[in-house]
């Protein structure tokens, strides 16, 4: 018997059908779709303490489910004492079922969680579909467990849809029931 994520059913029964009646589309091709979604975090305190990395990855491949690398610093910057090749950052990309499961438990769990929550504004996205959004705490995720964390770190999460517009992009989010705040 084979596992598929609740979302990931949700899109092939009801979104598919819903998108395709709200903008028209002649096939189920046209109908946007959630390509992946990449969290990633800067560290840039990891400068002077290499620890911070590998607490970082550890934590952020706790939360994905999936291991994080490593982001590494491109150029020279004297005024930050950044040297290139140094590790400044982590980042972990998830796709097919992986990211169905961290987009539920991102929904259903981890952003109720988060303290005075009323919804996510949308003014993140980019004009081609694709959604971009900053956590503050990585400690509303239930993997974390608070007492073990040495600092308290934020987190952009990024997701890439196949939607043509902004529109299409916030229909798609919707239908998976995004909790985007009301004008």
């Amino acid at each position: 018997m084979s596992y598929t994520p609740r979302l990931q059913e949700k899109y092939s029964t009801e979104i598919i059908s819903g998108l395709t009646e709200q903008f028209g589309y002649k096939t189920v091709m046209q109908v946007p779709k959630l390509q992946k979604i990449i969290l990633s975090q800067g560290v840039g305190d990891a400068v002077g303490d290499k620890k911070l990395i590998d607490n970082a990855v550890e934590d952020l491949t706790r939360i994905a489910g999936q291991r994080a690398v490593a982001t590494i610093s491109k150029k020279d910057i004297s005024n930050f004492k950044l040297r290139k090749g140094m590790p400044i950052g982590t980042k972990v990309t998830l796709r097919g079922a992986k990211m169905y499961d961290f987009l539920d438990r991102l929904i259903s769990v981890a952003l109720p969680r988060t303290r005075d929550f009323r919804g996510i504004p949308a003014k993140g996205f980019d004009g081609r579909g694709n959604f971009n959004m900053g956590v503050k705490e990585h400690i509303i995720f239930p993997e974390i467990d608070i007492d073990k964390v040495s600092r308290i770190m934020g987190m952009d999460i990024t997701f890439v849809t196949t939607a043509q517009s902004d529109e299409e992009g916030k229909a798609l989010l919707d239908a998976f029931g995004f909790p985007f705040t009301k004008k």
